[in-house]
């Protein structure tokens, strides 16, 4: 039984999704394998079923290797599992399972339409439910904003968090139709971040000038002047 000792390996899944936990054994002499749960109560013992849970079944028993999946995973299904091959002494093996919370979408906060050129304007983007805690990321046409306050609490059920970032800046009328987006990155997520929009209204003082049809007219020629206007509202 020298050679006997059972193999596993730390699991990670988002989530929702389902876990397999697998625990191998390269020489056996016909020992049982068992799985059991962080609380320590059974899950299988061999190919029998000890717990009572639907989201728990048999992936693969034999006896070199007892294989369980969990479905519908919970953050509270976080642990460390044991598997137990039953030589003289028990030999056991330790795979900690990882969950991870998908951060909630995103929510920009803070803009009232229209805003009026000068003003100081303050955005903030919150998302919930994150684990580990998500990071928040600002662009503005495009271009990464740097420079923002980001704010991590613990959410009531003290597993997972709730992240914000604020944004603060000083508009002009060039601002006016532009896309401000929030970014949220989160491993759970499989490198497709989620996204919050905020398209900017701003309204600004008319700037005027009359524009001759000619720059030097002649005595005798017509002449056209055109009054044009720039400003919002028109």
């Amino acid at each position: 039984s020298q050679g006997q000792f059972p193999l596993t390996q730390n699991v990670t899944v988002v989530e929702g999704g389902t876990a397999i936990l697998t625990c191998r054994v390269d020489q056996n002499d016909n020992t049982s394998l068992q799985w059991s749960n962080p609380a320590q109560q059974t899950l299988y013992f061999d190919d029998k079923k000890a717990l009572r849970d639907n989201r728990i079944e048999l992936v693969r028993a034999s006896w070199h290797e007892l294989s369980i999946s969990v479905s519908d995973v919970s953050l509270s299904d976080e642990g460390q599992y044991t598997c137990s091959l039953f030589t003289m002494p028990v030999k056991t093996s330790k795979a900690y399972l990882t969950v991870l919370g998908v951060p909630e979408k995103p929510q920009i906060s803070g803009f009232s339409s229209p805003v009026m050129e000068g003003d100081l304007m303050q955005l903030t983007c919150k998302t919930s439910g994150s684990k580990p805690a998500a990071d928040i990321r600002w662009f503005k046409n495009d271009k990464e904003i740097k420079d923002v306050k980001y704010l991590k609490e613990e959410d009531a059920n003290r597993k997972t968090f709730t992240v914000s970032s604020t944004l603060d800046f000083r508009v002009d009328r060039s601002d006016d139709g532009v896309a401000v987006i929030c970014r949220v990155d989160h491993e759970s997520l499989n490198a497709t971040p989620q996204v919050a929009m905020q398209v900017l209204e701003i309204h600004y003082t008319p700037s005027v000038k009359i524009i001759p049809s000619t720059p030097f007219p002649q005595e005798g020629q017509p002449l056209i002047l055109t009054c044009e206007s720039k400003g919002k509202p028109l």
